[in-house]
């Protein structure tokens, strides 16, 4: 896993979390290459009798820009609610489900309905997030 600091788009970022632009000089954006997969709210993909309901207790709805990550994940700053990029995607999704303690270096990305996850299959991909920095 790779991280970089990258500080001209900090204010971007700050932007989207609603941080006032003085916390830009203290956010990193850190990269990663991950193995990234789709699933979708049905049943036998979710939670049995309880579809949509996130590891975190997020109710996922159609439509979400949402991601699981693996848990391995989390303290490299991908926890709950953590805005993210996903290469090869438009917008920012945001972490809202976490996996399996099996997977590592994984996300899984919320798609509309099975065909859509499908076509996106398994795929490496590089993500990027902000966390705070550390002194």
């Amino acid at each position: 896993m790779t991280f970089h600091r990258n500080p001209s788009c900090l204010a971007l970022f700050a932007t989207a979390l609603s941080l006032p632009l003085v916390a830009c000089d203290s956010m990193e954006t850190r990269t990663a290459d991950v193995t990234a997969t789709a699933y979708t709210l049905s049943e036998a993909e979710t939670k049995k009798g309880n579809v949509g309901l996130a590891a975190w207790g997020d109710q996922l709805e159609p439509g979400m820009k949402a991601i699981a990550v693996s848990r391995d994940l989390i303290p490299q700053g991908l926890g709950h609610e953590t805005v993210v990029r996903i290469e090869g995607l438009d917008g920012e999704y945001v972490v809202r489900d976490k996996m399996n303690r099996r997977w590592t270096d994984k996300i899984d990305i919320l798609m509309a309905d099975r065909a859509a996850a499908r076509e996106w299959g398994k795929q490496t991909v590089t993500i990027s997030w902000q966390v705070p920095e550390t002194e």
